[in-house]
């Protein structure tokens, strides 16, 4: 079945007429820019009243990390599920296929379980791998929302000097490039701690299975990291140098 299907009944009243803004689906109001605007502000000022003594500066991470820190756990939670299972579907699979290897002593009420086990685990994932990306891509979303509403907010309310000392390109840079990171980084955020737990499973089933030669798949890996790290700091470098080339040319986005 198509995904998008309930979008059909707005898809023929555009074929039929120009669609007005009464055509459009409501927003919830958790996720309306009003409410994420309100919360992320009550934060703010809680974070600005917390760091009034000078030894810490206020920070945005901290104030969203209040906000949706309980809702991304337990999305974490459902990511470890998923990748727990991945790491024990080949392992019934493999047991499932020594059944039919001549001599493999797998008996039949163990290939059944091997079966269900395979079937379970896809079960599984097949409910956990789609939830888990919807939940974090909204949480992104809900983080890019907030953040654009606080800061059309502060345009609205800079003085002169404050007008004089900002470009429109600055604005729009932080409105179209800056907070769509958002939408990025929380999708992986979360395999920053469950992707060491899987490489150490993975690694222990194959010390079991092969011995002390998957130390050498694990080192070409581990010798990859400073090299991934490099051109991580090269590209930052790089986009950083664009984007104040960007927000520096206000004639651009006139």
């Amino acid at each position: 079945m198509n995904e998008s299907w309930w979008m059909n009944p707005l898809f023929k009243k555009g074929y039929e007429r120009q669609l007005e803004v009464e055509d459009m689906y409501n927003v919830v109001n958790e996720d309306q820019s009003e409410t994420l605007g309100n919360r992320l502000e009550e934060e703010w000022a809680k974070e600005v009243e917390r760091t009034k003594d000078g030894k810490l500066q206020p920070s945005l991470f901290r104030a969203l990390f209040r906000m949706f820190w309980f809702e991304y756990l337990l999305l974490g939670l459902i990511l470890l599920l998923e990748e727990a299972t991945k790491v024990i579907q080949p392992l019934l699979l493999g047991g499932l296929i020594r059944y039919f290897t001549p001599g493999s002593g797998v008996g039949k009420t163990e290939s059944y379980l091997f079966a269900g086990g395979v079937s379970l685990c896809v079960l599984v994932l097949a409910v956990t791998d789609h939830p888990y990306f919807f939940g974090v891509q909204r949480i992104g979303m809900k983080m890019r929302i907030a953040c654009c509403s606080l800061l059309y907010r502060k345009s609205l309310r800079l003085s002169n000097e404050g007008l004089s000392k900002t470009t429109t390109g600055q604005i729009v840079n932080l409105l179209s490039n800056d907070v769509n990171k958002f939408d990025q980084s929380v999708i992986f955020l979360h395999f920053l701690w469950v992707g060491p737990l899987e490489a150490v499973a993975v690694l222990a089933i194959l010390w079991h299975k092969l011995g002390p030669s998957t130390l050498a798949g694990f080192a070409v890996l581990l010798l990859l990291v400073p090299v991934q790290g490099l051109m991580g700091k090269l590209v930052s470098k790089f986009r950083y140098q664009l984007l104040t080339f960007i927000a520096q040319t206000p004639v651009i986005f006139q």
